[in-house]
């Protein structure tokens, strides 16, 4: 049995190859490449009945076009099908150079060249299939231009505008720049959600409430009462490394309640997470220990609830404790502005031990009391508006991200803009994992199915459609990146120049830095600048700070810029450990911040420029010379200590340096020595001196760096 294949197929047939394939579309074929395929007589003879039926029904429909435009259209609808469409094509070519006179019915045939001169407009970056429905093609075929150029792409995949370009012009396509006021316009969204007015009565939602205080003062130890869990035992240290977002719910008088938590870690290097975490919440309850009093990061914890203005209620933990003293910190509190309630004054203040878990009902009881005198409420049904809490990517899961919905409701299958992190909603659960299909007004959910991990505190909306999403996270990487361009770009002045120069080489200490989430990459990032800032002669660069595990892409960049890598609780790829100890770059993984910002220093340190100190080993007394082939000799007598081979050596005469060098050989009798010690005698020859005379001291030492502590 004969076999065709589809190009051959389609060379005798005198149309395209992708005229088969979709004819073999039709026939419920489905090719995804043509080139290696053949086919049978029976489907060839097939494919060639569809194909050249298909292709008289266009040669009909052109006649009939061209018949309709200079007739009337009484003969255009008496006039037979298949006679036309014999004659059209012949009397088509012979039109344009026969009627001449005629000159206004010639120019609606100047359509004819307009394949030649087709234009389209290419913006930054377009995908792949809305390039090829600008091209009025097949996805597959650009896919298979953009192949035989070298570039594997997918049909979501976006190009740049080069390579656009040079497909379009492959069909006969002139680029026109598209017009640029859109990303202008689409501004105001990456900042702020519109609010609409609704006319529909708002509903109650849900508080949400920040934990703040000083670290150690049982901030996550009174989540852990509340949500009746044990969340500090997976904490490294006890100490919260980053945000998480949870909900509880209560029993209250008039009946079950649903309270949001944020808990925010506590250590002041976390002050920017601590105050995003203020930001979106409705309630702070500030957390002092009652054997602590008020602390440095409780006096910052107050100073961000209050420029959030946000009510205030305070937990004054470990009441149990021998040495807990509350009277003493009510009155420290006073002094920062907040007078309790039994002193006179308007700020709540409920005595609590979360270990014990006393006075927690009492403080429930509060936040529900405090929620309603705020009357908080919100409209499902408006658009979409919340805040992603927090972003890390996972291992078989991709990017995750939490995320408080403070309009709106958010639901599954949703197409949603995180600054430029966009994607179909794949998954959602709540804070327990249950999975869950739609999430209301001051819920928290995880949800999956962004093409990479946002920034925590990024507002998050939702959009009509991919494209829609496309064209808003294209604009805002764009503008971005011009933004990170003109910081590149640091306008120094002559003054500056010189100053540089005069100083010498400004040494650096390059960094890569992984973390598990968003939040602790900006944490470090912060403690890094400030770290920096403590010394003048190094300078700290950090060269990439990303979220997810070490790979090899982190290591290769540690090798052309001579960088340490520096993971926060996250693993290197076996990979890239292979990889690093091949290159020999140092990869430091760590649990707790503290330790991580300690070896930093540490490092710092060692990069200062060390401090040079001479250690004097010994001297030796000239008491003869000698000529030799290889030069002048001093014979001499160690007088002190040792004089060493090697070693560094000034030749003293009187008071006088005479010179400064290395000695090169020692000699005891005939025999090359290391080192002779006081009284016994040696021959010495110097590097590039040979002047000795008697009575000349030479003196060995070493030079040794001493490192700055």
């Amino acid at each position: 049995m004969a076999q065709t294949r589809v190009v051959d197929l389609a060379k005798e047939l005198h149309v395209q190859p992708k005229e088969v394939v979709s004819a073999l579309s039709e026939m419920g074929i489905h090719l995804r490449n043509y080139q290696a395929v053949t086919l049978d007589d029976a489907t060839a003879n097939a494919l060639r009945k569809i194909v050249l039926n298909r292709l008289e029904a266009e040669r009909a429909a052109a006649a009939a076009a061209a018949a309709a435009s200079p007739a009337a259209p009484a003969t255009t609808a008496a006039a037979p099908p298949k006679k036309p469409a014999e004659k059209k094509p012949a009397e088509k070519t012979k039109r344009p150079p026969a009627p001449t006179p005629p000159a206004a019915e010639a120019k609606p045939a100047s359509p004819a060249p307009a394949p030649e001169v087709k234009e389209i407009e290419l913006g930054d970056a377009i995908t792949v299939r809305d390039l090829a429905e600008k091209l009025k093609t097949e996805a597959s075929d650009v896919i298979t231009r953009l192949v035989s150029m070298g570039h594997l792409a997918t049909v979501t995949q976006t190009l740049s505008r080069d390579i656009a370009a040079k497909v379009a012009k492959q069909y006969g396509y002139s680029i026109k720049a598209a017009k640029a006021p859109a990303p202008a316009a689409e501004a105001p969204r990456r900042h702020t959600v519109q609010r609409r007015v609704v006319s529909r009565p708002l509903q109650p939602r849900p508080p949400v409430v920040t934990i703040l205080g000083h670290v150690d003062h049982g901030k996550t130890t009174l989540l852990d009462a509340i949500r009746k869990t044990d969340v500090v035992s997976r904490e490294f240290g006890g100490i919260t490394q980053h945000i998480g977002a949870y909900q509880t719910e209560i029993q209250a008088q008039d009946g079950p309640k649903r309270i949001t938590f944020i808990d925010t870690p506590g250590h002041a290097a976390f002050t920017q997470m601590r105050a995003r975490g203020a930001q979106v919440t409705d309630i702070v309850i500030l957390v002092v220990a009652a054997d602590d009093g008020i602390m440095p990061q409780t006096v910052e914890a107050i100073n961000h609830a209050r420029a959030a203005k946000v009510p205030i209620i305070v937990a004054i933990n470990k009441v149990d404790k021998e040495d807990a003293d509350a009277t003493r910190t009510k009155q420290q509190l006073m002094e920062h502005g907040l007078v309790p309630e039994e002193w006179g004054g308007d700020t709540i203040v409920v005595e609590i031990s979360a270990l014990a878990k006393l006075g927690i009902d009492d403080l429930l009881e509060m936040i529900t009391l405090v929620a309603e005198m705020e009357e908080l409420r919100a409209d499902p049904g408006a658009a979409v508006a919340g805040t992603v809490i927090e972003a890390r990517v996972e291992k078989g899961r991709g990017p995750v991200a939490t995320v408080l919905v403070q309009e709106g409701t958010l639901k599954a299958g949703d197409i949603v803009v995180a600054n430029t992190s966009w994607g179909r909603l794949r998954a959602m659960s709540d804070d327990r994992g249950r999975r869950i299909n739609k999430a209301g007004p001051a819920t928290p959910v995880e949800i999956i199915g962004l093409n990479s991990a946002p920034m925590a505190g990024d507002r998050i909306e939702v959009v009509k459609d991919e494209r829609e999403a496309r064209d808003i996270t294209d604009s805002r990487i764009q503008a971005e990146r011009e933004h990170r361009a003109e910081e590149a770009r640091p306008r120094v002045s002559l003054q500056d120049l010189f100053k540089q120069m005069e100083a010498g080489e400004v040494k650096e200490l390059n960094l890569i830095i992984k973390a598990d989430v968003q939040g602790s990459v900006e944490v470090l990032r912060e403690s890094m600048n400030q770290v920096g800032s403590e010394g003048d002669e190094v300078r700290l660069e950090l060269l990439h700070a990303g979220v997810g595990n070490i790979g090899e892409s982190d290591i290769m960049l540690a090798s052309a810029s001579n960088a340490v890598v520096i993971g926060f609780n996250v693993r290197l790829d076996p990979k890239a450990r292979r990889l690093a100890e091949n290159e020999g770059i140092d990869v430091r993984l760590y649990n707790v911040i503290y330790e991580l910002m300690d070896d930093v220093r540490a490092a710092m340190k060692g990069m200062l420029a060390p401090v040079f100190t001479e250690r004097i080993l010994g001297t030796a007394e000239v008491r003869a010379t000698f000529r030799s082939p290889r030069g002048a000799i001093a014979g001499c007598m160690v007088t002190e200590g040792v004089v060493r081979r090697g070693s560094e050596v000034r030749v003293l005469r009187g008071k006088e340096t005479v010179f400064t060098g290395k000695l090169s050989s020692l000699r005891h009798v005939k025999d090359d020595v290391r080192e002779m010690a006081a009284g016994f005698e040696c021959g010495i020859m110097l590097d590039g001196f040979s002047d000795y005379q008697e009575g000349d001291i030479i003196q060995s030492y070493v030079v040794e760096e001493v490192h700055r502590a």
